[in-house]
């Protein structure tokens, strides 16, 4: 499978063989069968740009994903599962108000983005709840934790 890792932000140091880790453990997970996904690491500007565009609403916010093919479909021809964004910007400054790890919380980001990719909404309460559990799963399996977290917190 491919997956392409874009990082065009400086909030918080990424580590692409970590991050292909976590996709890879996550839809392996959800017995999920791509060809290729796109994950994108931005900053807060360009993620509130998306969130206009995409959702009219100019606030900040941390993950925006974009679905392609159906995530169960086989249908013979290259299978693109979507692009998620990631802003680890925002991340950050959640972490420090609540004293949390922004590696663990750009991480969990990151899931949520996958989530939306395999159809998990959080639209309704109903589906909110199944998506956060469907979250606290996937962040129990130990080969979602990001190399990062050790290596790269005093780039922090």
């Amino acid at each position: 499978m491919k997956i392409t890792v874009v990082d065009s932000q400086k909030a918080l140091a990424i580590s692409r063989p970590s991050v292909k880790k976590v996709v890879l453990a996550t839809l392996d997970f959800l017995q999920i069968k791509t060809d290729e996904v796109i994950v994108h690491f931005i900053d807060k500007a360009a993620i509130c740009a998306l969130h206009e565009s995409f959702f009219n609403d100019p606030t900040p916010t941390d993950c925006i994903s974009f679905p392609i093919d159906y995530p169960y479909e086989e249908s013979g021809k290259h299978h693109l599962l979507g692009e998620v964004f990631v802003c680890p910007e925002v991340a950050v400054e959640y972490a420090r108000t609540k004293n949390k790890d922004p590696y663990a919380e750009t991480t969990l980001y990151l899931i949520h983005g996958l989530l939306h990719l395999a159809g998990y909404d959080d639209l309704q309460a109903a589906e909110r709840r199944k998506m956060r559990a469907m979250e606290r799963r996937c962040l129990e399996k130990k080969e979602v934790l990001l190399e990062c977290v050790q290596k790269n917190l005093s780039k922090f």
